[in-house]
């Protein structure tokens, strides 16, 4: 009886300690489930932040200075997750969407200002991106009035014939490809020696034209448009208060991983375009086109595929970001969970947005630079306002309760706030006085 007692004994004790092994992995399974049920909203946001113009950015920055702004992407990660997580909260308390809170807080002038300017800047960016996908596809022979009406239409039936789960998986589908810039860099064989060195101390100069540059940098990854659209998404994902710690991780991880992508487009750029003398890139297909003779034809093919993808990804999410903004802002339905016949507002509205966008950018002699330029311009005037409207509304105790920002994220966040105020100020300043 002993030996079978002491048998049982020490197998329930074994079984125990199995368990107790078993229980880490489980419950890392269970938060990694919990993670990627509520994943996408700031994952997508980051990503499409590196749209045709923030290429085009990037690709400059490599090819002036080579690896000497590579610094510059810390604290732009930095006070980019600063801005996005304020939003992301923001929806998840509130349950509603920046225009909702502006409108309801701040009154109808405020909301009608911010639709206003916002929706300027926005077509300006569409046409961008519709800019975008003819200038990459014709590195490929194929002809903007094939490539831009196929774009459009893709966009549109993605959106408005989906869900807003389907639709969110192809964005991510879409969003992953950019990790093609990450390949095309390593293919460029970069100096990692030097890379590494100029990411972690900062290299300063005087020059206007690298003081332009660093400007451009950190306002082509903060735009107003992200901010209406997260905090949209996360409201239309149902994402509440249980959800938000997760939530939270899902905009931290794509505001790094766009600045990484950011990171290697520099990269690929200052390893050939800079080193081989190519220091002026107006367009961001010049600088996959170059890439061919000096990384080869598969770096420069990446790069091409990078330009694409994240030309028909902005060209889908941009006049969304417009449409919650204005029909939020008038108190309409939104959401693309709803069938076209519950928000034709919303839906007639991002059509419209998509038809003239594209349309525009079909005709002759356009001058796309030029309203690519104001379009940024605008975005400058608008960014101050909304950060203010933004740290003023996260910090109301009736509207966040406890979710308001402590003292040191306050610090933090109304310091970030004026340096890109600072920032934005100063670029609308030189640019318009270089003009």
């Amino acid at each position: 009886m002993s030996n079978k007692s002491g048998a049982v004994n020490v197998a329930a004790v074994s079984g125990r300690m199995r368990r107790r092994r078993h229980m880490p992995l489980r419950a890392l399974k269970f938060r990694l489930l919990a993670f990627f049920a509520i994943f996408g909203p700031g994952f997508i946001t980051a990503n499409v932040d590196n749209d045709p113009g923030g290429i085009l950015t990037y690709s400059q920055a490599g090819a002036k200075f080579g690896y000497a702004l590579l610094w510059t992407l810390i604290p732009t990660t930095i006070a980019l997750i600063i801005v996005q997580e304020m939003a992301a909260r923001m929806g998840a308390v509130t349950g509603k969407g920046l225009s909702d809170l502006i409108r309801e807080e701040f009154g109808l002038r405020a909301t009608f200002f911010t639709m206003l300017v916002l929706g300027i800047a926005d077509f300006g960016n569409i046409m961008a991106e519709f800019a975008g996908i003819a200038s990459g596809m014709s590195l490929f022979s194929v002809s903007k009035y094939i490539s831009v009406p196929l774009g459009a239409a893709l966009v549109w039936v993605m959106v408005v014939r989906n869900s807003y789960k389907p639709v969110e998986r192809i964005l991510i589908v879409f969003s992953m490809l950019y990790f093609s810039y990450v390949v095309s860099a390593f293919l460029a064989h970069p100096n990692w020696r030097a890379a590494v060195h100029d990411t972690v101390v900062p290299t300063v100069s005087r020059s206007s034209d690298y003081l332009l540059m660093v400007i451009g940098l950190i306002g082509t990854t903060i735009t107003p448009w992200m901010q209406f659209y997260l905090q949209a998404s996360i409201v239309e994902k149902g994402i509440g208060k249980k959800q938000y710690p997760l939530s939270r991780w899902d905009v931290i991880v794509g505001c790094i991983i766009t600045d990484v992508i950011a990171f290697f487009i520099v990269l690929a750029c200052a390893a050939t375009l800079y080193r081989s003398g190519i220091h002026d890139i107006n367009d961001a297909a010049a600088a996959a086109d170059a890439l061919k003779p000096l990384a080869g034809d598969w770096a420069a093919l990446l790069f091409a595929i990078g330009l694409v993808n994240a030309a028909l990804l902005s060209a889908a999410i941009l006049p969304l970001a417009t449409a919650y903004n204005v029909c939020e802002g008038l108190g309409l339905e939104s959401g693309v969970n709803r069938r076209f016949s519950e928000a034709p507002g919303f839906y007639w509205l991002y059509t419209l947005l998509i038809f003239f966008g594209a349309g525009v950018v079909l005709l002759p002699r356009i001058p796309l630079l030029k309203i690519i330029y104001y379009s940024q311009v605008v975005n400058g005037i608008l960014l101050p306002f909304l950060l203010i409207f933004m740290l003023i509304l996260i910090n109301r105790k009736e509207l966040m309760g406890e979710y308001r920002n402590s003292t040191w994220i306050n610090v933090i966040a109304w310091s970030t706030s004026v340096i890109l105020i600072a920032l934005s100020l100063a670029w609308f300043g030189t640019t318009i006085a270089g003009h």
